[in-house]
């Protein structure tokens, strides 16, 4: 379907992807992202609510009843409830100005799990703030108070949807504060990321030319890495494997025997599940990566371009997982 059909079929909803770009746009260079963020007149957006409006509403009423009656009490009270109105703007404003906001620490998650982000909020001087709400445009809001702290930490969660690496969004941090007249909010690109491992999903255990011997290492038969004793000599042995100091203290002619051990890592490999499409073998990769740890065992992993070697623990573990995430940078 064209893009000319599209909006024909679909005009509201083509308007409004349309004027999201452009907002997105011009919210990119009014506020640009950062890391850190502290809050002023450009960065701060504050409008009426629906109470605030239908204040607006009752206020123009008894303006106009008030010069048709020309009663001097109407006029008294119109001008009152204005100048709160007034006031609720600057005190709604000064409730987010100058608050500085900047990005914490931020931990992988599974997909279809909730990312948490931490996110830092901090003031400066003796200024207070109450009953701010902050929150990713997809999920609850927080309720953040700096009014004993001078420094705040709170966790927002977002549902990470699939793998790889996430960004949030633009955090929206609002206020209504002091009567709910008015709302004053923000949009921050705090330049938040985490990464979404795999969710992993059942694969049973590995396949049988994929893992070692249940037992560890084991013998492969005569070899030539481990010395394993001595045997009576027979015809064609190799000279060099004769144990000459036996002959030599009159004990008999014997022949020294060693054995090969077979590897017992174990390996999790991108071939063992060629039937599966991409993200249905990386869900058991990770399934396998998983249950190798909490066995305790010695793996590697092998991708189409990427080899990790075999070794063990959380940090071998994490790196496995970084890398079934961030394959093929999805």
């Amino acid at each position: 379907m064209t893009s000319v059909a599209q909006v024909l079929l679909h005009p509201f909803s083509a308007l409004r992807s349309f004027w999201r770009v452009r907002f997105d746009a011009w919210l990119n260079r009014r506020i640009q992202p950062r890391s850190r963020i502290t809050l002023n007149q450009k960065r701060v957006f504050i409008f009426p609510t629906r109470f605030g409006g239908w204040l607006g509403v009752l206020l123009f009423s008894l303006l106009v009843g008030a010069i048709n009656y020309e009663n001097s009490l109407v006029f008294a009270l119109c001008f009152l409830l204005a100048s709160q109105f007034v006031v609720s703007v600057l005190h709604t404003f000064r409730n987010l100005s100058g608050l500085t906001i900047a990005a914490g620490r931020s931990e992988p998650v599974f997909a279809g799990e909730d990312a948490p982000f931490e996110v830092i909020f901090s003031r400066h001087g003796e200024r207070q703030y109450e009953a701010i709400y902050a929150g990713w445009p997809d999920s609850a809001r927080q309720l953040v108070d700096l009014v004993d702290e001078e420094e705040v930490r709170v966790c927002l969660y977002t549902r990470a949807h699939r793998r790889g690496r996430m960004r949030p969004g633009r955090l929206l941090v609002e206020t209504f504060y002091p009567v709910g007249m008015l709302r004053a909010w923000t949009w921050l690109d705090l330049g938040m990321e985490c990464i979404v491992y795999p969710q992993p999903l059942p694969a049973g255990p590995l396949p049988a030319s994929a893992a070692g011997d249940e037992e560890g290492e084991h013998t492969a038969g005569s070899g030539a890495d481990d010395y394993a004793g001595i045997r009576e000599y027979r015809a064609g042995d190799s000279l060099r494997q004769i144990a000459w100091k036996s002959l030599a203290r009159g004990q008999g002619l014997y022949t020294k025997e060693f054995e090969a051990r077979l590897d017992r890592r174990q390996w999790i490999d991108w071939d063992y599940l060629p039937s599966m499409n991409t993200e249905a073998r990386l869900s058991r990769m990770c399934f396998w990566v998983l249950e190798l740890f909490r066995e305790r065992g010695e793996y590697g992993l092998r991708l189409p371009g990427l080899e990790i070697a075999p070794d063990v623990g959380p940090q071998h573990r994490d790196r496995c997982l970084r890398a079934l995430a961030l394959y093929q940078d999805a």
